[in-house]
């Protein structure tokens, strides 16, 4: 019986000690798209890929002009064929035809790498600024002693109420005006 009520008492103390441990840890959330808004970094990394996606572009864009020029040329020639010339126009069509063909299958390999490599670097711009703004928001985590931090900006979080809103704090850790939108 002694046992018992010792086995009862440490279970009662054990439970008190969790839950008054559980009390005491902090809440803390942020809307990390507007901080990745407000990094300098994100800009710059907005910038660079857009000049980048517009070159590829471009190029894809001179490619399929050079196409349009072609398969005009073979509609001009297809026009002019009779009897007569049939055997010289022929040939012609035929390889401006191939030419045609491979134009394509030179834009659609095109289209692809361009795809593949848009997706490198939009990684290679977009994933130090990614970072930088997590370890921000861990250090000042850790500084304020926030045991959970809820991104609002996420889907995940259906609800929130309460917590401390870091993004002034990270902001500042980063060196980010206040005011800067």
């Amino acid at each position: 019986m002694k046992n018992l009520l010792r086995i009862g008492v440490l279970a009662v103390g054990l439970f008190l000690a969790v839950d008054s441990a559980n009390a005491q840890q902090k809440f803390g959330h942020i809307n990390s798209a507007d901080l990745l808004q407000a990094m300098p970094e994100m800009k710059t990394a907005d910038a660079n890929f857009q000049t980048f996606a517009k070159a590829k572009q471009t190029s894809l864009e001179l490619m399929d002009a050079e196409r349009q020029k072609q398969m005009k040329s073979y509609e001009e020639k297809y026009k002019t064929l009779s009897e007569a010339n049939r055997a010289v126009l022929e040939k012609e069509l035929t390889t401006i035809g191939a030419s045609i063909q491979d134009l394509e299958k030179r834009i659609t390999d095109a289209q692809e790498k361009a795809q593949e490599e848009l997706t490198a670097k939009r990684s290679e711009l977009y994933q130090p600024v990614f970072k930088k703004a997590e370890e921000a928001v861990k250090a000042v985590a850790k500084e304020k002693g926030f045991a959970y931090v809820f991104d609002v900006s996420q889907p995940g979080v259906v609800y929130f109420d309460g917590g401390e809103d870091l993004i002034t704090a990270v902001k500042t850790k980063l060196g980010i005006a206040a005011a800067a939108k």
